[in-house]
């Protein structure tokens, strides 16, 4: 019933706001575009995803902010889907556990970069010994040792191999590759145009996007600067979330109500190189046909698409595992690379823009999607500005979608023939120099390899080298 979104743009760090800071101000927006301040000192629960500060509760702060003296507080920690925030926020007060849920996130990695490069103390709030009521956690960490013994940890690194083993599968030559995937981003930067909390309103050409730059340098093949998402923003995003009671009780217009339809996720979590489909992300099929199916809609029903755009890859599988056309609107924020990528709060700040979107035509339904753990996470919700035929529900879908993944075991010290499932290249300022290699070994497991011949770094670029045999000795790839 009330959401709110802000972009700082201080260059000043001295001047700027903390994320808390930011946070709150986002939730007095919410507050405001709500209508209704009363509702929030009634908030049963305030959850947070975890970002790049270390507050110890925010939950707290923010609920003493709006008087919610006896609010439960949640951080989410890194790892933890924002579908879970969203589609358990709707859950719960759709059982009657819980009547008024405020979810809010932020961050100011603009700040505190400003603040380095002037060498000036940019500090956070200190809270003292005190601790959320309660703390999502993953299960597991998704990165494999042998991967950072490789260094392909970046999340660049790991979506780049994703990337190119697309390409790879779907015939695809490395220009009209590059090309496609330009274009696509460029389509993004113009929505973020239109956003007025985007954090950067220019649109991009294609060009601009596909090749590198004084301005826009390569860091993982093919990705350059523009491919990425861009963390170092100041966002805040907060949603506040009621029953249709209490909102008609607060006397709240249901012009302002935005209603979730539908919730699903997978949380089956495996190591990007153990993966098998590598280039398939099989958690959206199965969230999109759970959250379609429990909406009982269609997915040509869906008008406004946030499809979750840290990198290319991501989108063009969600595409292909949810039936979307590349040349639909995939985006209502412009994208992570444009509208801004705060870490863990994302999806916050693009249910903000959904939600004012889908009002402005009643009976709209959007989708706004979550990934987490460099793709081995999926999460799907929709949303509408009509009321619902169906009650809210939250499908887990992890079992379905591990039935479906087989796991490969990793060589520790693979030697002799290999061949090659994906690869990226490393960059050493604009010049390629380090090659990055995911391989079937003849015995069905998996090994990790990396060359650092500056020419075959060089020849990565315009050859396909996914589907070539390779020579493996002592963690080294040459072709063979």
């Amino acid at each position: 019933m009330g959401v709110g979104a802000i972009t700082q743009r201080e260059q000043d760090p001295l001047a700027a706001i903390e994320p808390l800071a930011l946070m709150r101000a986002a939730l007095a927006r919410a507050g405001k575009d709500g209508g209704s301040r009363a509702l929030l000192a009634r908030a049963d629960w305030v959850r947070v995803p975890r970002g790049f500060w270390d507050y110890a509760d925010p939950g707290r702060a923010l609920a003493e902010a709006v008087g919610a003296a006896s609010a439960k507080t949640e951080i989410a920690e890194i790892g933890v889907l924002q579908t879970t925030l969203l589609g358990d926020s709707a859950r719960a007060i759709a059982a009657g556990e819980a009547d008024v849920v405020v979810i809010a996130g932020g961050e100011a990695r603009a700040r505190a970069m400003r603040s380095a490069q002037r060498g000036v103390a940019a500090p956070l709030t200190q809270q003292g010994a005190i601790a959320p009521t309660r703390v999502l956690r993953p299960k597991q960490e998704v990165v494999h040792p042998a991967e950072v013994n490789l260094g392909m940890v970046l999340p660049v690194n790991q979506y780049a191999m994703l990337e190119n083993a697309l390409r790879f599968a779907e015939g695809v030559s490395i220009a009209q590759h590059r090309d496609d995937v330009a274009r696509m981003w460029a389509r993004m930067s113009e929505v973020a145009a239109k956003n007025p909390d985007a954090w950067n309103r220019e649109p991009v050409s294609a060009a601009a996007v596909r090749d590198a730059s004084a301005k826009n340098r390569m860091l993982a093949f093919p990705y350059t600067k523009l491919h990425n998402s861009q963390w170092n923003v100041d966002q805040a995003a907060a949603l506040i979330m009621t029953s249709t009671e209490t909102a008609r009780a607060h006397g709240i217009p249901e012009s302002r109500w935005i209603y979730p339809l539908a919730a699903a996720e997978s949380n089956h979590m495996v190591s990007l190189s153990q993966r098998r489909p590598f280039h398939r992300s099989p958690g959206f099929a199965h969230a999109g046909r759970a959250a379609f199916s429990r909406a009982g809609i269609a997915i040509d029903a869906v008008t406004r698409r946030e499809l979750y755009s840290c990198f290319p890859v991501a989108v063009r599988l969600q595409c292909r595992e949810l039936g979307i056309s590349e040349d639909a609107d995939l985006t209502v924020t412009g994208g992570m690379a444009f509208a801004g990528g705060p870490l863990n709060n994302f999806v916050l700040q693009a249910a903000v823009r959904m939600a004012q979107l889908l009002r402005e035509t009643p009976g709209e339904i959007g989708m706004l999607n979550a990934v987490s753990g460099f793709l081995t996470k999926q999460g799907v919700t929709l949303w509408s500005s009509g009321a619902p035929d169906k009650r809210f529900g939250f499908d887990d879908v992890t079992a379905a979608v591990a039935r479906e993944t087989e796991q490969i075991a990793l060589a520790e010290d693979a030697r002799g023939e290999a061949s090659c499932v994906s690869y990226t290249v490393q960059f050493a300022g604009d010049r390629p120099a380090r090659t990055l290699f995911v391989c079937d070994l003849p015995d069905g497991r998996r090994a990790l390899a990396a060359s650092a011949d500056p020419a075959l770094a060089e020849a990565a670029l315009i050859t396909e080298l996914c589907g070539r045999k390779l020579r493996l000795a002592g963690g080294n790839a040459e072709i063979a």
